[in-house]
């Protein structure tokens, strides 16, 4: 079952009223990390409402959905945070933030959250494809078939021509991940980096709202 647009939250609470004091409206590729940063942590005081992770593949609509979420949750908490980076938005979901009085992750997109906005800048890698645990599970669904290439094969060297490498983030040591990981790099052709981050800069980033 993939991440919806459902409030996430402790068992027993209302969807009204959670008790939580911040509310976090994130991606639903990252849902499962959040959760276990809630529970690691114990941050009992924080709820987690997701969007589809399938709005990574369709930039235009995670604005308005997000609005749409602020709009109509604020009310219920002190704070609302938003998780997710630019992804795509080309500055509108920053401006709409702004707008709205809440805070975003500052980065490209989501997958710089895991090594931190600054060291991924450092990498400076233009031609790397880049997959964390969620699309290492998900692959087909997120990857494969939207661009049709269970279809048509033929076209991966349209889409993954001018990449060199690709770079997978690990948020867990997970010997059949890192195997699913490097199977993907093969499909496309590419060579394959496992990189450790942990939750990196994702913890980081809701430790600063704890």
């Amino acid at each position: 079952m993939q991440p919806s647009d459902a409030l996430l939250t402790r068992p027993g609470l209302s969807p009204e009223r959670t008790g939580g004091s911040i509310l976090l409206v994130a991606c639903g590729a990252l849902a499962r990390e959040i959760l276990e940063l809630i529970r690691l942590n114990q941050w009992t005081h924080m709820d987690l409402q997701c969007l589809p992770a399938i709005l990574h593949n369709l930039p235009d609509k995670i604005t308005p959905a997000v609005r749409d979420i602020v709009i109509a949750k604020r009310a219920h908490y002190d704070t609302v945070f938003v998780v997710y980076a630019d992804c795509g938005t080309g500055g509108l979901l920053q401006a709409a933030c702004d707008e709205l009085g809440v805070e975003m992750i500052v980065g490209p997109h989501c997958y710089s959250f895991f090594e931190g906005a600054e060291a991924f800048a450092e990498h400076d890698e233009a031609t790397a494809f880049y997959l964390t645990d969620f699309l290492a599970r998900q692959f087909d669904a997120f990857v494969w078939k939207p661009l049709g290439l269970d279809r048509h094969p033929e076209l991966r060297g349209m889409y993954f021509g001018n990449y060199e490498k690709l770079v997978y983030q690990a948020q867990t040591d997970d010997p059949e991940l890192t195997a699913t990981a490097r199977a993907c790099a093969q499909r496309l052709g590419l060579s394959f980096e496992r990189r450790f981050t942990g939750y990196g800069g994702l913890e980081t980033s809701l430790k600063a709202q704890a």
